[in-house]
């Protein structure tokens, strides 16, 4: 660590290789805290290079307790978080809605960073058990089209790590990486950023890998389509810019997204969406992101008909027994 550390000092950017095997051996157990805080710290100081993020997500890719869940087909939709909004748990729910819709989804979460209620946080409140069994997440998925990997289960490596981060008590790259690590490495993934610096970081690291990807962010800082402003994204194909109206709703106000006080607040609006009592604000968010989950998976047909099979989903009331089917 010395070593790397006075390269880092001297200005020096690490290339992918060296970003990985440093990483490797944070993981491992073999610096001290005050050694890997100090490594943390320089990409404070300057911006994190692509190449940088590339090899650290392939340290904790290596490092994690994989699980191959491919036979399923799944997707994931994630946000990075960190936008400081404090919305209601708009991918979780979207999720449930591609579940409805016949797509099964591999999620990957955590506990919130910045929000009061990330998605383990409902998802445990709402009754769903955690667990990193095989068996228990493919009978989720055959029961539910839908299992949840809760990070810390699948990410050993964090022993190591977690201690530092809670007493640098700022955000680091790991805040970012999340969305990029999920242990089952879902055929597609839409992932949300919360500023265009990540944008282009998540845009050069997956343009390397095999998945089927979208990532989006809001260009008034949503880390999710928030349908307050047009919505950036790039996929495998295209880059370009979606406005509300591109997929049939209108613009909101960004206090129409607000996810209340607590956990509980949270899972009260979650409910009420799947149950079809959430407000035409609240349903809209969710079926536009639903919708281009959808795509991802049917490019075949156009966001409309996306947002057709969506609303479907949800208005059936198939989304929420998705959910039901899992949690009873």
């Amino acid at each position: 660590m010395k070593n790397t550390l006075q390269h880092l000092f001297e200005g020096n950017i690490l290339t992918k290789n060296e970003a990985k095997q440093i990483l490797l051996k944070v993981g491992k157990g073999m610096f001290s805290e005050a050694e890997f805080a100090s490594f943390l710290t320089v990409f404070k100081m300057r911006p994190l290079a692509s190449e940088e993020l590339a090899g650290f997500r392939d340290a904790m890719a290596e490092l994690s307790f994989k699980i191959d869940l491919s036979e399923f087909n799944g997707i994931d939709i994630v946000g990075t978080g960190g936008d400081g909004k404090n919305t209601f748990n708009i991918s979780t729910l979207s999720s449930f809605i591609i579940a409805g819709a016949g797509v099964n989804v591999t999620k990957h979460g955590n506990y919130a960073a910045s929000s009061n209620s990330g998605s383990s946080n409902v998802l445990e409140y709402l009754g769903y058990k955690f667990s990193n069994d095989i068996a228990k997440l493919k009978s989720d998925l055959e029961k539910g089209s839908f299992c949840f990997l809760h990070a810390p289960l699948f990410h050993p490596a964090m022993k190591y790590i977690a201690p530092v981060r809670r007493a640098l008590k700022f955000p680091t790259f790991f805040n970012i990486l999340g969305p990029m690590i999920n242990p089952s490495s879902p055929k597609y993934q839409l992932l949300g950023v919360n500023n265009q610096v990540n944008f282009n970081h998540y845009k050069s690291v997956y343009k390397t890998l095999d998945v089927n990807f979208m990532i989006v962010n809001s260009i008034d800082g949503y880390d999710e389509v928030s349908l307050t402003a047009d919505t950036h994204f790039v996929s495998n194909t295209k880059e370009a810019n979606l406005s509300p109206t591109d997929f049939g709703f209108e613009k909101i106000q960004p206090e129409k997204l607000f996810g209340g006080d607590s956990v509980a607040d949270a899972a009260k609006i979650f409910i009420s969406i799947l149950e079809g009592t959430g407000t035409k604000e609240q349903n809209s968010v969710v079926l536009a992101n639903a919708a281009l989950g959808l795509n991802i998976v049917h490019p075949e047909k156009d966001l409309l008909e996306c947002v057709e099979m969506a609303k479907e989903s949800l208005k059936s009331g198939k989304a929420l027994k998705k959910l039901k089917a899992i949690v009873e």
